[in-house]
């Protein structure tokens, strides 16, 4: 997406947010979101099939069928009826259960990645306003449920599979979601409810939904095909564009990026190793690889970080920094913020990631087996007593492990007992989109601007053992407020605090 067309984007998504705002409150509003091409970018269905290829599952007739059929498209009733012939000749006999665990691990692991995240921040608005969400698409509920309960979503409407004694017939139960099937669903489950369909919204990006668009109030176009891009231009539809989410394979420019990016974190190490060796100081070379090499491996990626409540990353110290996880980006980020005097605490299989293993592991991080707890307490000591006796600092993601979308996990608690035990205050540095710039899977950097807000110190002094669970409920609710306020930036409010 170009800068022009990237600022056209921004300024629908801004229209798009106020006008929910704007929207009346309560459930007897309902945003009903298509799924494929809608929610993410691409379609779920490839992330199956795909996995039957690694598992070398698919023998050559259906791949020669799935290929015609892919290269003919979906344009029809009947040409999606038999792209679903195909799928659930491949299902028939298989169980419910075994489909659905499937269906979990394939979107931690791949479909997560392709979420568009200006439709998270539309369902999170929607969420805020108390207006019910719905899922309705043509993909199975193995294909959808997993994403419709990660975005909070109300219900789910899409192609029902005849299940029986546990084990899937090869046959839909009732009708498909495809086209006209999905305008009849949303139409009778907003009779169901009791809602007005001209109170509610509606996105989707292709030309088989025009019927479900044009029976809500408020249709949205969200990425669409060239040919609902013409129709939502003539029935004047709001056209939201989002960023492409990378595909199967990663652009030139994003692997040339990661390439410097690493060249230039690099390059700093080098800087800080003879700075390290120079001083005899194993501290300067751990300090300066971290703020030197950061500097220039972003400035080099051209990747820039926004940061409201700078002073509170060094009023404190030493402290407990906690950040919300979503990316191994957040490692780069906590070292350009924090710069020096910091260490941290991760579980022990962070010590086999790539380049940040051998980060981690020089600048004397706690490795955490999250499965003994009595080994997690003498691993946390040292880290204790960096803050009490050295005044160096912590950094931990409460969450305890990178979340596979925008949404905040719960909150565990030993960060917050480490600050209590030594005395020190909690900082909260919120991010923002550095899932975005590298997901949970990616293995390379996009372009962008992280958004970090750092708010003040929490002092800790008059915290309890029994208190601390409380204190970290509030701590992330700190995180969700202002994580939900952010797109009141695009809006000329106050930052959030």
């Amino acid at each position: 997406m170009s800068q022009a067309d990237g600022a056209r984007s921004g300024a629908v998504r801004a229209e798009r947010l106020r006008a929910i705002r704007e929207a009346p409150p309560g459930p007897a509003t309902v945003a009903y979101f298509d799924y494929d091409g809608t929610v993410i970018d691409g379609y779920s269905a490839g992330a199956f099939y795909r996995r039957r290829l690694r598992e070398f599952d698919v023998g050559p007739v259906e791949m020669v069928r799935t290929v015609l059929s892919g290269m003919r498209g979906i344009r029809t009733d009947d040409d999606f009826k038999e792209f679903l012939a195909i799928t659930l000749a491949t299902w028939t006999g298989r169980r419910e259960d075994e489909l659905a665990r499937l269906g979990r691990d394939l979107f931690r692991d791949e479909i997560a990645g392709q979420l568009h995240p200006e439709v998270w921040e539309l369902v999170e608005a929607h969420r805020a306003r108390g207006h019910q969400v719905v899922m309705a698409s043509s993909a199975t509920r193995f294909q959808v449920q997993p994403m419709a309960d990660e975005l909070g979503a109300d219900r789910v409407l899409c192609t029902e599979l005849e299940v029986a004694d546990g084990v899937l017939t090869g046959r839909v139960a009732g009708v498909s979601l495809w086209g006209p099937g999905k305008a009849a669903a949303v139409q009778a489950d907003a009779l169901a409810h009791d809602v007005d369909l001209a109170d509610c919204f509606g996105y989707a990006n292709g030309t088989e939904d025009v019927d479900f668009l044009a029976c809500v109030g408020n249709p949205v176009a969200v990425s669409p095909t060239d040919s609902l891009r013409r129709l939502a231009t003539d029935m004047d539809w709001p056209v939201l564009d989002c960023a492409s989410r990378g595909g199967l394979f990663p652009a030139v420019a994003d692997v040339a990026r990661t390439a410097v990016f690493y060249g230039g974190m690099a390059g700093g190490l080098a800087a800080a190793a003879g700075a390290g060796l120079l001083h005899g100081s194993r501290r300067t070379f751990v300090d300066m690889a971290g703020g030197v090499g950061a500097d220039v491996a972003f400035g080099l990626a051209g990747i820039d970080v926004e940061v409201t409540g700078a002073e509170h990353l060094v009023s404190a110290r030493p402290c407990v920094f906690v950040f919300n996880h979503q990316s191994k980006f957040d490692v780069p980020i906590l070292m350009k913020l924090l710069r020096d005097r910091f260490t941290a605490v991760a579980k022990k299989e962070a010590a086999a990631i790539p380049v940040w293993g051998q980060l981690f592991w020089i600048a004397d991080v706690a490795f955490v087996d999250r499965g003994n707890s009595r080994q997690a307490r003498q691993a946390l000591q040292p880290a204790v007593d960096k803050l009490r006796h050295e005044g160096i600092s912590l950094a931990m993601a409460p969450e305890g492990t990178r979340s596979p979308t925008p949404r905040l996990g719960p909150f565990k608690k030993g960060a917050f007992h480490i600050a209590m035990q030594a005395g020190v205050p909690v900082v909260p540095v919120v991010i923002r989109n550095a899932g975005e710039i590298m997901w949970r899977g990616a293995q390379t950097l996009r372009g962008g601007t992280v958004q970090v807000v750092v708010h003040p110190p929490i002092d800790t002094g008059g915290w309890t053992a029994e208190q601390v669970g409380t204190h970290a409920d509030e701590v992330r609710e700190l995180f969700l407020d202002t994580l939900a306020r952010w797109p009141e930036l695009r809006d000329g409010g106050e930052p959030p605090r």
